[in-house]
């Protein structure tokens, strides 16, 4: 099950977290994010143990969007320790989320 992250646990939930940190930045208003939903949620259930999932919204947390640069949602982004290491955006399959994660984190 994804977190939810805010401004306010950001810090402990992201930057000082050991694990990489997969976190879908989502809009309640974007039908596409409604779509990714479901897909992110039964992947954080594939990587347990091996990364972290997260939640931030965008209309609620915008700065936390701008310091990532967001400019289209959904956008899924990889962090390790604070740092992004890779981007996925827009909506795809669950297969096709998985291939791209493991790219980006490994096996």
């Amino acid at each position: 099950m994804p977190i939810i992250v805010t401004k306010e646990n950001f810090e402990k939930s992201i930057v000082k977290e050991k694990l990489p940190v997969v976190v879908d930045f989502w809009a309640s208003w974007c039908a596409p994010c409604r779509m990714m939903a479901p897909v992110f949620e039964d992947l954080s259930k594939d990587y347990e143990g091996r990364a972290i999932f997260a939640k931030i919204s965008t209309e609620d947390h915008p700065e936390l969007a701008q310091k990532y640069s967001i400019t289209g949602i959904p956008a899924i982004v990889v962090m390790k320790q604070g740092k992004e290491i890779g981007r996925i955006v827009g909506f795809a399959p669950k297969h096709v989320m998985k291939g791209k994660i493991d790219e980006i984190v490994g096996k």
